[in-house]
């Protein structure tokens, strides 16, 4: 059974990335009432104008955001600096709006693929942007080939500007030495699952492996970490630091919860009533069709959480 199901995915995979390349059948799906619906659930629109109306609304539901600008894996040095232009851009229209001045980026779209150094000069016109107006920068974790020029260049652009963090994935093997490292430096941390698939040599190959994982880093963050913030879905994962939170008597005000933008709308809610911290990442922009292609093909099993996910909630959208 097993065999069949991992058989299964790896065809749903194949085909997933398959169409994410045929941009035409992104243009068609803007135009069927299913697919339409599924991105403008989970994508807020493809201009900053709609963005930030997007955001003005989570703001009145009592959530705090940080911001994806999406086209990542830039193929020019050109992309990978008009991608930078619009991280500006958007700090400038965060700031003058009085939203939250928080926003997270890839460093695949700063163009690490293309040159280190072009990616290090396109990140830090961002952190000096966001330095000048008192913002928040998050660096996203992309593959296990990244990770380690992801955290040296988070490491050197710090300087520039100390509001700033990055991401550990609870499923590569090696995320718990980083996070000591990383909570020695003060650093804060976005814990999440991990949504790539990594051989199994650098990282959990079940999922149980990865949910002990992710609970164990959790634990060390609540205690000892700056500022955490625990992204997840998962009810298991939130109730544990719930729990943790009271045993321990950890103050809810010293941690947050962040959720994808469309995603347990009614668990966000849950927890907001129940005075936690809660922080929506929201993408952008009219990069979406690969980028929502993707996200469903680096776990298939995606497809079947984000229809359960509007299903769960079906009647209870709010009118």
């Amino acid at each position: 059974m097993t065999a069949i199901r991992e058989l299964l995915e790896r065809a749903m995979r194949s085909a997933l990335l398959s169409l994410s390349r045929r941009p035409r059948l992104g243009r068609l799906a803007t135009r069927l009432s299913l697919t339409r619906s599924m991105v403008e659930r989970f994508v807020a629109g493809e201009t900053l104008a709609e963005a930030l109306d997007a955001l003005d609304r989570l703001r009145a539901a009592g959530r705090r955001t940080t911001v994806d600008v999406l086209g990542e894996s830039v193929q020019s040095e050109a992309s990978a600096a008009a991608a930078a232009d619009r991280y500006v851009e958007l700090l400038d229209a965060l700031s003058g709006r009085g939203l939250d001045g928080n926003v997270s980026l890839k460093l695949s779209q700063m163009g690490l693929d293309l040159s280190p150094e072009l990616c290090r000069l396109n990140a830090a016109r961002i952190f000096r942007a966001a330095a000048g107006t008192g913002a928040f920068v998050r660096i996203d974790m992309e593959d296990h080939s990244k990770t380690d020029s992801t955290l040296a260049i988070w490491r050197e652009l710090r300087a520039i500007n100390p509001s700033s963090g990055v991401v550990i994935q609870a499923g590569l093997r090696r995320s718990a030495d980083d996070v000591a490292a990383l909570i020695a430096e003060g650093a804060p941390i976005r814990l999440c699952k991990g949504a790539y698939r990594e051989p199994a040599a650098v990282a959990f190959p079940t999922k149980d492996e990865v949910d002990d994982s992710y609970l164990t880093l959790l634990g060390r963050l609540l205690r000892e970490g700056t500022s955490p913030a625990l992204a997840t879905h998962d009810p298991r994962m939130i109730q544990a630091a719930t729990d943790l939170v009271e045993r321990e008597g950890l103050g809810r005000d010293q941690f947050e919860f962040q959720m994808l933008y469309g995603v347990r709308r009614d668990l966000q809610q849950q927890l907001v009533q129940a005075g936690y911290r809660v922080r929506i990442y929201v993408p952008y922009g009219r990069e979406w069709y690969p980028y929502f292609m993707r996200r469903l093909a680096e776990r298939p099993a995606n497809v079947m959480f984000l229809l359960r996910s509007v299903a769960r909630e079906g009647r209870r959208r709010p009118s």
